[in-house]
């Protein structure tokens, strides 16, 4: 099965940081927008950040000022997740999403790494 695969997760005190790091198989052509969504057990998955071919990058509101995403300067495949100053309310389990295809997308999901804080 093609799927990115995640790195980076951890246990952090709040206000610590991490960066998570999502690696996507050479297969996957003609990438156009790697995210990172949040799953939190009884709630909707929710999208956190993406960044397009172009770098043009978006985040939900309650991330905006705290976390940061890039992509590998020589690779468009691997893309990061800086997130500092978290809080107890960004745990959760973080999956990488790859989008290939402009016409008729294709998703790839990795399987997540977790991220929990303590207060």
């Amino acid at each position: 099965q093609v799927q990115p695969v995640e790195s980076g997760g951890g246990l952090v005190q709040a206000g610590g940081s991490l960066t998570l790091s999502c690696v996507a198989p050479e297969s996957i052509y003609g990438i156009t927008v790697m995210a990172w969504y949040r799953q939190v057990p009884g709630k909707q998955r929710e999208l956190v950040a993406s960044i397009t071919s172009s770098g043009s990058t978006d985040y939900t509101d309650s991330v905006k000022g705290r976390f940061t995403i890039s992509r590998d300067t020589d690779n468009w495949n691997t893309v990061y997740l800086q997130m500092n100053s978290l809080k107890p309310t960004d745990a959760g389990l973080y999956l990488c999403v790859v989008e290939s295809g402009s016409r008729y997308p294709s998703y790839f999901w990795g399987q997540g790494t977790q991220v929990s804080v303590s207060s």
